[in-house]
């Protein structure tokens, strides 16, 4: 990791000046640098040269590696790019340096700092609208939250779950599933209004399979009551 990242005057990286000229920072990037223990560091304004490249190398990754391939998760994904990085992107010339990137990289590497142990979890926040049938709606997916939870809450997106609050108190966390369309329900979360965290035995948080363009998701109980009363020849 370098101690200094040169960055563009995008508003994902500075968000405007103080009175005396000073470059204010995104927060959020503020919190990955100290996380990563890099010195964000802005442009001058209106000098081009003092950008870099930046685009070609993300031109090159999306059409040598991305285009035409099929991933199934996160995982395979990240398999096969090691891979091509290892035998196509690394070792080939650089177009402008005219070096070995990987040769490089070695030259480079005792200059750098080490990598924190722990990985940073990057969190979008984003305010979301309750259901009817007590479901958010966060990434073309569906998840539960308690009984009489307010109709507006706020959801923070990490890489592997999310998170759901209200008035800044976490009430649902959940694991975020493959693909689109799911519904992730938590059986706690069904309390017939009670709004006490109860569950169900030998359950856990449970995924519906896909759904509709209108969700129409009820607890385990009310399934579980249906099917009583269809087998006694009765109407739900």
């Amino acid at each position: 990791m370098p101690i200094e990242i040169l960055y563009d005057r995008m508003k994902t990286a500075v968000t405007g000046e103080d009175d005396q000229g000073h470059i204010i920072y995104n927060r959020s990037l503020l919190a990955l640098a100290r996380h990563y223990r890099f010195v964000p560091r802005a442009c001058r304004p209106y000098r081009a040269k003092t950008k870099g490249k930046v685009e070609r190398p993300f031109s090159y990754i999306r059409k040598d590696f991305f285009l035409g391939r099929t991933f199934r998760n996160l995982e395979e994904l990240n398999a096969e790019l090691i891979e091509w990085l290892e035998s196509v992107a690394n070792v080939r010339v650089h177009g402008t340096t005219q070096r070995i990137i990987v040769k490089a990289f070695a030259a480079e590497q005792p200059e750098l700092q080490s990598l924190p142990a722990e990985r940073f979890d990057a969190v979008l926040k984003l305010e979301r609208r309750v259901s009817h049938d007590g479901m958010v709606s966060m990434g073309g997916n569906y998840y539960s939250v308690p009984d009489r939870t307010r109709r507006v809450v706020e959801v923070e997106q990490l890489p592997d779950r999310i998170r759901i609050l209200d008035l800044c108190q976490v009430i649902a966390e959940h694991a975020v599933p493959e693909g689109r369309r799911q519904c992730r329900i938590d059986p706690a979360h069904r309390t017939g209004g009670s709004g006490a965290k109860r569950r169900i035995p030998g359950q856990d948080a449970i995924t519906i399979g896909r759904i509709g363009e209108h969700v129409a998701v009820r607890s385990l109980a009310i399934y579980q009551a249906i099917g009583s009363h269809l087998a006694q020849g009765e109407r739900p």
